[in-house]
C-alpha cells in the first residue's frame, strides 16, 4: 500500500533564496509517516496511548532537486517491514509534474516511555505488515 499525501511549501520550508534544502525533506517524511499509519486506521496519539513510540533510529535521503516556495508536493509512502521492533518506511516526493525531487527511507523503533526497545505488539505489526503490489 502506497500512501500519497499532498502538501504546499511554506515559506518557513524554504531558505533564504526559497528552496526547500534537503534537511527539511526529513520533516515531510514524519508529514507522510503521520498520514500512513492514519490511513492503515492508527494515528500516532493511539499508539502512544497504548505506552508505545516509534521514534526515528536512522534515515537517509537521496537529494535529486529542490522544490520552491508555494510548490505543491506529493508525498509517497510505504512500508519496507514492520517486524521485531522495528519498522521500515519507504519515501518518494514529487513535485506536480511528477518529478522525482527525493527519495529515502526511515528505520523506527518501538519503545517505552522510558526510551527501553520493545517488540511491537502482533497487532501492531499485523496492522503495518506490507501489502502485497
Amino acid at each position: 500500500m502506497v500512501v500519497e499525501t499532498t502538501y504546499r511549501v511554506i515559506y518557513g520550508d524554504t531558505d533564504q533564496m526559497g528552496m526547500v534544502y534537503y534537511a527539511n525533506y526529513l520533516r515531510f517524511f514524519e508529514i507522510g509517516r503521520n498520514e500512513y499509519l492514519r490511513a492503515k486506521g492508527m494515528t500516532y496519539r493511539e499508539i502512544e496511548a497504548r505506552g508505545l513510540y516509534l521514534p526515528v533510529v536512522s534515515a537517509s535521503l537521496r537529494y535529486k532537486r529542490p522544490a520552491r516556495y508555494d510548490d505543491l508536493l506529493t508525498v509517497r509512502t510505504r512500508i519496507i517491514s514492520a517486524r521485531g521492533a522495528r519498522v521500515k518506511f519507504s519515501y518518494e516526493i514529487v513535485d506536480e509534474e511528477g518529478g522525482l525531487l527525493v527519495d529515502g527511507e526511515t528505520q523506527n523503533a518501538n519503545t517505552d516511555k522510558g526510551g527501553k526497545v520493545m517488540r511491537l505488539p502482533p497487532d501492531i505489526i499485523e496492522l503495518l505488515e506490507p501489502e502485497e503490489g
